[in-house]
């Protein structure tokens, strides 16, 4: 055999080069793993903003740096702060319970009848349009001081997001089921309970994860009105005298608490429905 014809039989045999195995990046990375990229996002900022209050000179009774924030939590007890935290929290969850009781019966009641459908709405849409800050001292003088007024300030903000969204579920179940449900000669209770509300599920969570932010929300507003315990009188007691860093420590204490809240109702979503939830989010 010419030297020609062994050295190309010997290069075809030979096996091709081993390719480069590409490398994640750092951004990939950080992708994959869960709150990896939040926590990052919030420890720049944190950093940003302590070293723009040293540059620029700002007072802490403008704008306190994350360290003299956590200065704040020290100056406060932990028997206060946990009297501010339960006393909000408490609150919240009470109005975001009768909100819950409430709402998803009217939203039924919206669905099946076009009468009441017709009679409430355009109440109810004027119940959310007026500002609750106006609303809450009349509730306050008509309720009196205690948790009560607190609990129907916390109720009416929390409540009509559930009331939309649970009806708009219900409404947008397939035309088929309820045919089939209808050519079954299945009752109404059936047909609500095993049809239109299964399917309005994701629906119902969406709301409800928005309304237990709101009612936080709802129990500070009644907290700012007429008070004397909670985040929201906390907050604003350390602003009146100046105390800047114990009034942002306060602040981050009610969003853990709102951040904590919003994730029980995601994770109560993924346990209880996860069907509900899309496939990369089981």
């Amino acid at each position: 055999m010419p030297p020609t014809s062994a050295a190309s039989s010997s290069s075809a045999t030979e096996a091709p080069p081993a390719r480069p195995v590409p490398r994640d990046g750092a951004v990939t990375v950080l992708m994959r793993v869960p709150g990896a990229l939040p926590v990052l996002t919030f420890a720049t900022i944190l950093v940003v903003w302590e070293f723009a209050t040293w540059v620029f000179s700002i007072p802490s009774y403008v704008l306190p740096a994350p360290s003299r924030i956590a200065t704040g939590f020290d100056a406060v007890s932990a028997e206060r702060w946990f009297q501010h935290i339960w006393s909000t929290l408490r609150v919240a969850l009470l109005g975001y319970g009768i909100s819950i009781l409430v709402a998803i019966p009217l939203a039924v009641a919206l669905t099946r009848s076009e009468f009441v459908n017709r009679a409430l709405y355009p109440i109810l849409v004027v119940i959310q349009s007026t500002p609750i800050v106006a609303v809450a001292p009349i509730i306050i003088v008509v309720l009196g001081a205690g948790d009560a007024p607190r609990i129907v300030i916390t109720f009416l903000i929390a409540f009509f997001p559930l009331v939309v969204s649970t009806a708009t579920g219900m409404m947008a179940t397939p035309r088929e089921l309820i045919e089939l449900s209808a050519s079954l000669r299945a009752p109404a209770y059936r047909e609500i309970t095993q049809i239109r509300l299964p399917f309005a599920i994701p629906y119902i969570f969406a709301a409800l994860k928005i309304s237990i932010t709101l009612a936080v929300i709802g129990a500070v507003v009644a907290e700012f009105v007429a008070a004397d315990k909670g985040l929201g009188y906390f907050i604003q007691f350390s602003t009146s005298m100046f105390r800047l860093p114990e009034a942002w420590a306060g602040l981050s204490v009610l969003v853990l608490m709102s951040l904590t809240l919003f994730q029980s109702v995601t994770l109560a979503q993924r346990l209880l429905f996860p069907w509900s939830l899309p496939k990369k989010r089981r």
